[in-house]
This record gives structure tokens, sequence and C-alpha cells, in this order.
């Protein structure tokens, strides 16, 4: 049947008949909030490149949890800043860090779902996601074994799930061994498995203080172009014992999620990270774009695209306007 007979608009008259038909849709519970914790402030304080990002000092948990769950979202993704950095990032597996403590404090306090990012770029003195070499190289099999003394560390502080992002060669597996020998056979690992070497992270790095000093991290995250070598990067996480997968970044590797989903049956994650979200909120206050509408459109496209679930720096604003 063809035109004038069949009419696509007919079902695009009003906003209900759009919505009735609507085939993608968003929900506050898709929504992960990365939220930052530094050890070394003591108020509240935002960072000049994420702006209404917020990163809290190591104390009001209820209130920073109330806020969180008030918009409808119950899940975070924690990082930290620590007091002191050094050269095997000890920071991120102490029992006392930031990410511990802070950990501690929201699930002593709030019913939230606690994510905690695993890597060592915000403890090492020299910011990068392992040991290094004489040469400056990350040695990766020093550096898993850290990663999995780390997961342990969170997990006995409470986290509910552990989300490593180094993207060290086998780091799921020794992840999931440590958890296991541990006690914490029910922890599930959130794995940032397709995590490309992206220009799209830099205010992240200006919240975090996690640029690397010298060099960069080509050598471990992928390159961009490559859309196969993801597919292999997925499928020796979900080998190894991931729970969850994930893209990262989010916007412009849409397609690399959309093959996700097609091929792989675990629950799927995307990271709309820190640049795409800066971008968004400069052209906003430029008067360039509408925010909420542009924010509500790069949501649904990724979810349209194949994620389960989106970790962004929207998660509160998007979760009140559903």
């Amino acid at each position: 049947m063809m035109y004038p007979e069949m009419r696509m608009r007919r079902l695009r008259q009003s906003e209900k008949m759009r919505e009735l038909v609507a085939e993608t849709r968003l929900h506050p519970s898709d929504f992960i909030l990365p939220i930052f914790f530094d050890q070394n402030i003591e108020k509240v304080k935002t960072t000049d490149s994420m702006p209404g990002v917020k990163t809290f000092p190591l104390s009001g948990y209820e209130k920073i949890a109330s806020d969180i769950q008030s918009s409808g979202v119950d899940s975070v993704l924690v990082f930290g800043v620590p007091e002191k950095k050094d050269a095997v990032g000890s920071g991120a597996y102490a029992k006392d860090g930031v990410v511990q403590k802070a950990i501690q404090g929201l699930k002593e306090k709030s019913d939230l779902l606690v994510i905690a990012d695993l890597c060592l770029c915000e403890y090492t003195d020299h910011g990068h996601c392992g040991v290094l070499d004489d040469d400056g190289c990350v040695i990766n099999d020093e550096t898993i074994e850290l990663y999995g003394r780390t997961a342990v560390s969170q997990a006995d502080a409470g986290a509910d799930i552990i989300a490593p992002s180094g993207m060290m060669d086998g780091q799921i597996a020794a992840i999931r061994r440590a958890l296991d020998d541990a006690g914490h056979k029910n922890v599930p690992i959130m794995a940032y498995s397709a995590k490309f070497y992206s220009a799209y992270y830099g205010p992240f790095r200006d919240v975090a203080n996690s640029a690397p000093g010298k060099g960069n991290r080509a050598g471990y995250q992928m390159q961009c172009g490559n859309r196969l070598e993801a597919m292999r990067e997925i499928e020796l996480d979900v080998a190894e014992g991931a729970d969850i997968i994930m893209v990262k970044p989010a916007g412009p590797y849409l397609d690399i999620i959309r093959e996700a989903r097609d091929r792989f049956d675990l629950p799927l994650a995307a990271y709309q990270v820190s640049g795409e979200y800066a971008m968004i909120k400069a052209a906003a206050q430029n008067g360039w774009i509408d925010e909420e509408r542009i924010m509500m459109e790069s949501l649904l496209g990724i979810k349209r695209a194949g994620a389960d679930m989106i970790i962004t720096y929207y998660a509160e604003d998007a979760a009140r306007m559903l």
C-alpha cells in the first residue's frame, strides 16, 4: 500500500498519538550518575569545564543521596580524588581510600545502588592507569594484580558493582578471581569493554585531576576507528566473566553500541562522557541550541542504538524531565 492510501503522518498528529506509538523510551532507571569525591576539600566545588557537576567532600552523604534520588535516579558511579598520589596508586586500594570512604558513607546513609569505578589513573603521580616500567610503559600483569586488590577493597566497603576502566589485558579475569577468593562471589563486574582513546575525556580529567603527566593512553585504550577490535574486546570480557559490558564514549560510537547489542546478550551500558556533556553545555550557554531538547535527543539516540543503561552527567536533569 502506497500514498495516498498509506499516510505515515496519521500517527504523528498529536503528542498523545506520538507517545502511543513511540518505539524507544527513556526511564529514570536507565540512568547512572557519575559522582566525584575529593579528600582534599571541605565543601562542594565545581569545575569550569563541567558546568553543574559537583565534587563533594567526604561528608554529607545523606543529603547527597537524597538530592540524587529525589530526581528519580537510583544508581551512581563513584570516582575519587585522593589526598596523596604515588607511583603505584596505593590510594586506589587503601582500606581508607577516598572511594572506599565514599562508598561506605553512601551505603550507610542511603539505598542507592553504588558502582565503584576501578582504575589507578586518579591515584598515580604519573597519571597513567597502572604501574610503569623504566621506559614509561604500563606493566600489564603487575597492574591487574593491583586492580584485583582495589576491587576487593571496594567490595569490602560495600560497592554493589565493580566497574574496571583501565583497559588492561586480562583485567576482568583477575578481578573476578580476586573477588571470588575474598568471598565476594555475588558482586558483579561492569566492564569498560570497548573504551576508546578519545579526545572527549578532557573535562573529566579536569574534575578528577587524572591527566597523564607524560605521554598518553593510546597504548592501552582502543583506536577510534577499530570496530572489529571493539567486538573482540567485548568478547574477551564476556569470556573472562563480565556481568555487564560497556561502550565509551557513547555518542560518537553509536555503531559500536548497535553492533554490541546485536552480538551479545549481556546488559549493555554506554557512557555519555564529559566532552559530550561539556559541548552541549557550552553551546546552550551561548544560546545556540535548546539544551533540554538536545539532552533528551542525545540520550534517546544512545538508548535507540541498544544501550540498556546510560552513564551520564545529565542523569538528574533528564530523570526530572521524565
